[in-house]
Parts: structure tokens; C-alpha cells; sequence
């Protein structure tokens, strides 16, 4: 079953039936595994078959680092209970261990279906270790290939196929010669098998290939004309074949392959992503494209039904050089959307030589009398960064009335727009805010338009309890011609980050240590604490198919699946922190129109989260719109911090961890905006 079967065309025959929450949690259940691939082997004591799963989990959990961890994952892989293979083969790939890969191999023959798909997925992520190793010969990676290659050839059944396919796209190649083997390879699955999860596999493979192995050679033609055929809709899969079409037109603009016919059927698609990416691929569309045509598609994409359409029209006329880009922002500064409104006004900086555009703005910034009210600052702030770009003399007789805000987020902006303007004494004003969000923002303008004749600002922030102000006041002092008044509060600062030994203060640490090198004062490298584990037997029957309440304070709420079986120790971690009211009163402090939202930092910034940091847990469920992940900063640096998914990402596909899936209330999440209160996050167990 694909991720399409579920939130497609099972989700359409719920709407019709009152229990709709039941059939799409119960599919969702079924795709994660909450309910196991197998009935457990008869003759193996339940007692042994959950003990055996739970040192698997323990092991991974710890990252193996013993020759003991790792004979307790392999001993998984042979047991009765097919589950505890699927998790022990899931376990040796999220190890990112090549060497790995020998171990993997025998389970692409494994009865189950669904222990295949695993070992494929696995063989791709046990690769992934080449990236941070020397680089392998093309031998090594040939030790990968060949055996995914072979049983693509013989393999039956679909899904797996498509798990091959998919992890084919993904290999780290060295050579053009395997680069275009793989293609090839995903080429004659197309020409075998043409059930719907075969043309995902294909889609997905092909769009990780001409992502990560454009320097290796550009898509063949026949390639090319695959992509177009699958990007473009098939009678009676509007629903179902929608996300083989995004990746499909992706792949397409990522090679700079889209031709008319493709970008012109995409741009009238039922699917609003799809939509949406055709929107994307007319900033980059092929020569053969009429530049008339492009105009034309982009102007009718302003007034598509769907938000994420009309922003990305948007971006799409300014990366073009349009002439029209201007009045088309000005026209969306009022759109019925809140996104789309505040991106246009985003884009009127480049709109100083339109007296319209220059006017708008300042009707934004003048009146701040409904700016402190909740959910009403935003438009006054985007205005205000703007209008610096657009017309800095106008931006800089307004800027008082921001810094002086009581409302952070505004001063924050106002510093952003003083570092626009060059306005020192406002940046070293906001500087010594009360807000180390201003501050940071302050110190990063100062950073730009002073450099080191600011050190003295840099040195005063090292005392600060905020990671993110500390980290850009070491960066700032990088290489100052004046160190012997920087070591000693850069070395304090270190001292005082290390003495608490909290993970999420590695962005400030590895700062500290950069500038106190650069300087000849290198400090004694931190020894992290062993990473904290919460997974236990109890916890895991009790959460073995748990649901999430999100309340968003003004807004309203949305429900969460949550992933135990794929991604334990994620969903633990988060169930235990909302359990003790963690994330009530946080915010979501990170938003990215047609990307992501992010929240839930004790300090509103994407550098301080919970202390300790989780494992990363990528598995086969993939970045799609409303997916949940943990966000991180390198492998393994999660601090609880969460993203939705806005839209299709495959990009952070087997790269973040996907620990949920929005249920219902995704027009909620659509609705949230920077700051937004989580009023309170509730784990439900059972029906």
C-alpha cells in the first residue's frame, strides 16, 4: 500500500463515512507498522520475542557502539518474529555503517514483502556513511548497487520494488558510469511494471538521482521523456497518481527538462502541489519555452485557488526579472491568504522605483495601533524591512517607532532593517535588548556594518544565557586584530557552556572554539555526556498506537498519528516532554511559506530546544505535506524541536526524522504564523 493509497483515495471514501478518524488511523497504523508484518513465529515466547525487540531498540538507541550492540542487532535479524527482523534490519541501516551493507543483503530475500522493502531502504542508508568517510571506490559502491539492481529484476511484488528503486535513486555514485547504470535500472522498471507504486519507486528514484548526482552527468533522453510522460496526469489517478506528478515535474525542473506540453498540463493539474511546482519550473524552464508562455502561465498561477500556487507565481515573476513582478506583489500585499500577502510585501524591497509600492509600504508602517495584539504584528514588521530596501530615508524615519515596540518580534524585525539601513546606533541600541532574539539579530547587523570596530557589542553578549546570541557574538569575533580582550570572555563563556554539559549548546560551543583558535587560545574539546534514552517496555505497549492533540492558541487544532513503530524513541521523547507540559506556552517560531513550520524552543530560535539530544530515526515514510519531523542542526543533534511539512520536501527525505503524520486539521497548521502560542500538546491513547 503507498502513501498515496492512504491520504488519497482511503481518506476520500472516510469523508463519505462517520467514522473517518477510525479508517485513516487505522491505514496510517497499517503503513508505520504499528500493527506488526507477521504474526509472531509460534514456537518463540512472547516474553523473548519483545525482550529480544527491546535490546534491538536499545542497541540502535546507543548507536552500537560495542562489538556486544552489534551482535545484539544481527542476533535480531534471525529470529522467529519478523517484526523484530524488520526493526533490526531498520536498526543496522540507521547505524550509516558501509561495511554494514554485507549484512543487509540476505534480507532482500526475506519471505516478507515488507522486510524487503526494509533492507532496501537500509542498504541506501547504510551508504549514506560514504559521505562522511573517505570517499569509496566505485568497487564499494557496486557492492551496494548490484544486489538492489539484481533483485529489482525478480523481484514481485510492487512495493517493494518501489523501496528499491527509490534507494537506487539515492546511492552515493562516483562515477558517471554507475550513475547512469542506476538510471538505466529505473528505466527498465518503468518498461516491467506500471502499477501505481511502481511509477512512485520510478519517480522517486529518478528525482534523488538528478538531485544528488547532477555533477555526474544530466539525465539521458530517455530519461527525460519518462519524467514527462509520468509528470502528467492519468485518467482516474487525480487523487492517488498526485505525488508521482510532483516528484516526476521536480525532477524535470531540477534538470532544467521541463518543455512546454509538461509545464503546461502540470500548470492546470487538480493537485495544488503540482500546481505549484509548475509554478516553480517556469522561473527555470527550458529555452524551448516562449518567454510570452511563461508570462502567461504565471500571470493565470496569481489567481489559482490555492495559496501555495499564487506564492510560488510569485516568486517565479521576481526570479524572472518580470515586468510585472512589482504590481504583482502589490496586488497580493492584499491577499485573502496571510502567507501570501506577507510574501508579496517581502517583495516590494525590490520595488523602491514604483511610487506605489514605496506608498503601500509606508500605509503599512505608519499606523502600529493593532500591532501589539496577537497575531497582528506581522504585516508592520515585513513592511518595515521592506521599506528600508525599497526606500531607505523613509525606512529610517519610521524606525524609531519599532525599536521602541513592546512587542519583540517588531524590535527584532527593527533590527533586521537596521542592518538594511546601516544604522549603527540602533543596532548597538537593540544590542542590549531585553530579547536575546533582538539581540542576535542586532549582533549579526553589527557583524555586517562594523566588523570588528563593534568587538566591544560582541564581548558584552558573551555573558548572555541565550545560545543563539552567544553563538553570533563569537562568530563576530572570529579573527579580531584584538584578542587579548576577547579570550578571556570567549575562554568564560566556553567554561560556562561546558560546566552545563547541555547538548543543544553545540551551535555556541563550536563557535567559541572557532573564534578562540582563530586567536591561538584553541580550548580543551568537550566531551558530550552520554545521550539520555527513553526507551522502556512499559512506554512502548502503552504508545504502541498513540494520537497527538496540538492546540494553537487563537487559531485551533490538529491531530497527529504518531509513528511508535518507526521512529520509537522520537515519539517517546516527545510524548514524555508533552506529557509534563513541555511545549505548553511555546511557540512556533519558524515559518516558511511552501516549506515548513517549526516550533517548540523554550527560546523561540532554532538553537535552544530540550538539553539533551535525541538519535535520528529516518525510515521509509517520506517528507510529504503534514509530515512531522524532528529538527536538527547535523546527525543526531535533534532537541526536540519539531517542523510540519508544508508541502512535499523529498529533499529531506531519509535526512530528518518523520515521527508523525497530520491526521486531521492541516487547513489549521495552513493557518499558523511566526509566534503562534502552542497552548497545549495531548498524547491520546486508544480508540
Amino acid at each position: 500500500m503507498t502513501y498515496e493509497d492512504a491520504t488519497g483515495e482511503l481518506a476520500e471514501i472516510a469523508k463519505k463515512r462517520s467514522c473517518k478518524r477510525r479508517i485513516f488511523l487505522c491505514v496510517l497504523c497499517a503503513l508505520c507498522g504499528f500493527f506488526g508484518v507477521a504474526t509472531r513465529a509460534q514456537d518463540e515466547p512472547l516474553a523473548v520475542t519483545r525482550t529480544t525487540r527491546l535490546a534491538v531498540l536499545q542497541a540502535e538507541d546507543r548507536r552500537a557502539p560495542t562489538p556486544r550492540d552489534l551482535a545484539i542487532i544481527r542476533s535480531g535479524l534471525h529470529g522467529g518474529d519478523p517484526q523484530t527482523v524488520r526493526v533490526a534490519v531498520r536498526a543496522l541501516g540507521r547505524l550509516e555503517r558501509p561495511a554494514l551493507i554485507a549484512d543487509l543483503v540476505p534480507s532482500l530475500r526475506h519471505p516478507l514483502p515488507e522486510v524487503r522493502a526494509e533492507a532496501a531502504n537500509a542498504i541506501a542508508q547504510a551508504a549514506q556513511g560514504w559521505k562522511r568517510d573517505k570517499a569509496p571506490g566505485a568497487p564499494a559502491i557496486d557492492g551496494a548497487s548490484s544486489p538492489l539492481a539484481a533483485r529489482l529484476k525478480v523481484e514481485a511484488e510492487p512495493d517493494v520494488r518501489a523501496a528499491i528503486g527509490d534507494a537506487l535513486g539515492r546511492l552515493p555514485y562516483v562515477t558517471a558510469v554507475q550513475a547512469e547504470a542506476a538510471e538505466r535500472a529505473l528505466i527498465d522498471m518503468a518498461a516491467r511494471g506500471d502499477t501505481l507504486a511502481d511509477r512512485l519507486g520510478v519517480a522517486q528514484g529518478l528525482e534523488g538521482l538528478v538531485r544528488t548526482e547532477r555533477q555526474l552527468r544530466a539525465p539521458g533522453d530517455e530519461t527525460v521523456a519518462l519524467l514527462r510522460r509520468l509528470a502528467i496526469a492519468r485518467k482516474g489517478e487525480a487523487v492517488t497518481g498526485a505525488r508521482v506528478r510532483r516528484l516526476a515535474l521536480e525532477a524535470l525542473t531540477t534538470a532544467a527538462a521541463v518543455d512546454a506540453e509538461t509545464l503546461g498540463a502540470a500548470a492546470h493539474d487538480p493537485d495544488a502541489q503540482v500546481r505549484r511546482e509548475a509554478m516553480r519550473a517556469a522561473a527555470a524552464a527550458a529555452p524551448q519555452v516562449a518567454p510570452a508562455d511563461l508570462h502567461t502561465l504565471l500571470t493565470a498561477g496569481r489567481a489559482d485557488d490555492s495559496p501555495i500556487t499564487r506564492l510560488e507565481a510569485l516568486r517565479s515573476l521576481r526570479a524572472r526579472g518580470d515586468a510585472d513582478s512589482c504590481a504583482a506583489a502589490l496586488a497580493a500585499a492584499g491577499d485573502r491568504d496571510t502567507h501570501v500577502a506577507l510574501f508579496a510585501v517581502d517583495q516590494l524591497a525590490a520595488c523602491g522605483s514604483a511610487p506605489d509600492a514605496a506608498a503601500a509600504l509606508e500605509r503599512m508602517v505608519t499606523d502600529l495601533s493593532s500591532a501589539g495584539l496577537p497575531r497582528s504584528w506581522h504585516r508592520a514588521a515585513h513592511a518595515l524591512v521592506a521599506l528600508a530596501a525599497a526606500v531607505p530615508a523613509r525606512g529610517t524615519a519610521v524606525l524609531p517607532q519599532f525599536t521602541g515596540s513592546g512587542t519583540w518580534q517588531l524590535r527584532m524585525y527593527a533590527a533586521r532593517a537596521a542592518a538594511q539601513l546601516a544604522d549603527r546606533t540602533a543596532l548597538e541600541k537593540l544590542a542590549h535588548d531585553e530579547d536575546d532574539n533582538v539581540r542576535e539579530a542586532a549582533v549579526d547587523g553589527l557583524c555586517k556594518i562594523a566588523a570588528h570596530d563593534a568587538d566591544a557589542v560582541y564581548v558584552s553578549q558573551l555573558a548572555r544565557s541565550g545560545h543563539q546570541v552567544v553563538r553570533a557574538a563569537a562568530l563576530a569575533l572570529e579573527g579580531t586584530p584584538a584578542p587579548d580582550r576577547a579570550v578571556p570572555p570567549l575562554t568564560a563563556a566556553w567554561r560556562r557552556l561546558t560546566a552545563e554539559g547541555h547538548d543543544n549548546s553545540h551551535d555556541a560551543r563550536d563557535a567559541i572554539a572557532r573564534a578562540l583558535t582563530s586567536l591561538g587560545a584553541a580550548p580543551t574539546p568537550f566531551v558530550p555526556k552520554p545521550p539520555q534514552h527513553d526507551l522502556n517496555p512499559e512506554d512502548l505497549r502503552r504508545l504502541a498506537a498513540p494520537r497527538a492533540r496540538v492546540t494553537i492558541r487563537g487559531v485551533g487544532s490538529f491531530e497527529l498519528a504518531l509513528f511508535t513503530a518507526q521512529a520509537p524513541a522520537s515519539v517517546l521523547r516527545f510524548a514524555h516532554l508533552a506529557e509534563s507540559g513541555y511545549y505548553n506556552g511555546l511557540t512556533f517560531h519558524r515559518v516558511v511559506p511552501n516549506f515548513v513550520i517549526q516550533g517548540g524552543s523554550p527560546g523561540a530560535t532554532e538553537y535552544i530546544g530540550d538539553a539533551g539530544f535525541m538519535r535520528d530515526e529516518v525510515g521509509l515514510w517520506p517528507h510529504v505535506r503534514g509530515a512531522v519531523g524532528i529538527s536538527t542542526r547535523g546527525r543526531d543533534t535533534g532537541d526536540a524541536q519539531i517542523f510540519v511539512d508544508l508541502i512535499d520536501n523529498p529533499r529531506l527525505d531519509h535526512e530528518y526524522t518523520v515521527f508523525a503524520q497530520v491526521l486531521n486539521g492541516i487547513e489549521v497548521v495552513d493557518q499558523i504564523l511566526e509566534g503562534d502560542v502552542i497552548e497545549r500538546i495531548e498524547i491520546l491513547v486508544g480508540p
